[in-house]
């Protein structure tokens, strides 16, 4: 079988530092999705309007080529204990396919670019690949009972955000609510805990730059690029 990308997604991530870990953490941010050129029917998207989420196929392609192993060490846990590569939602796998849900804003048929997308909550890099897109159904996709052997409990609180005024005016008003939720998604590995460390991520064409101490994200810096 040989597959090829459908479309493509846009984002306020051009690089993987930032983007939150799971789709649906961060649901202020919204993305768009591109058709390419043989996929700009409108007829390919008649009925999506009438799904409130959507599932994301598509390609790890940052990584595409870099070889996998049959364990790997995930951030999640230290990055000291190895599981089975498909336990895990690593990125270094056989097929390097990632799977996500989200949100469908709205569905704009006629563009320049043709049938357009807008999704909130995506977890990708901007440019990913997309492979194919399916209606996400809650009497078969939802369960409640589900066990996570990571215990995302933890995942699930957010971290505080310190994000001082004047910096945080120099990002777009509308692009606040995003960003202040993959700041509380804590967008370090699990065993960096250095509370003086600065890190940092571009986002929307700004270099965001903070500190974590406990649970505290604080930015300390914004900069235009």
């Amino acid at each position: 079988m040989q597959i090829e990308p459908i479309a493509r997604i846009q984002t306020d991530f051009p690089t993987k530092f930032g983007v939150p870990r799971q789709s649906g953490l961060a649901s202020g941010l919204v993305s768009t999705i591109v058709f390419e050129p043989p996929y700009r029917n409108p007829d390919c998207l008649r009925g999506i309007a009438d799904f409130s989420h959507l599932w994301l196929i598509w390609e790890f392609d940052k990584v595409a080529g870099s070889g996998w192993s049959p364990t790997v060490l995930p951030p999640k846990l230290g990055g000291k204990t190895r599981v089975g590569v498909f336990a895990t939602r690593s990125p270094f796998r056989p097929n390097p396919l990632g799977l996500s849900c989200v949100k469908l804003v709205k569905a704009d048929l006629h563009t320049k670019d043709g049938p357009v997308l807008y999704v909130a909550g995506a977890d990708l890099v901007s440019g990913t690949p997309i492979y194919d897109i399916k209606p996400y159904l809650p009497y078969a996709d939802s369960h409640p009972d589900a066990v996570d052997g990571f215990d995302g409990r933890r995942d699930a609180e957010p971290l505080a955000v310190v994000f001082p005024p004047e910096l945080e005016a120099m990002i777009p008003e509308g692009k606040r609510e995003g960003l202040r939720q993959a700041l509380a998604c804590g967008p370090i590995p699990g065993y960096q805990h250095d509370p003086e460390r600065r890190y940092g991520f571009n986002f929307a064409g700004f270099d965001v730059r903070f500190r974590i101490r406990e649970r505290t994200v604080t930015v300390v810096e914004v900069v235009r690029l």
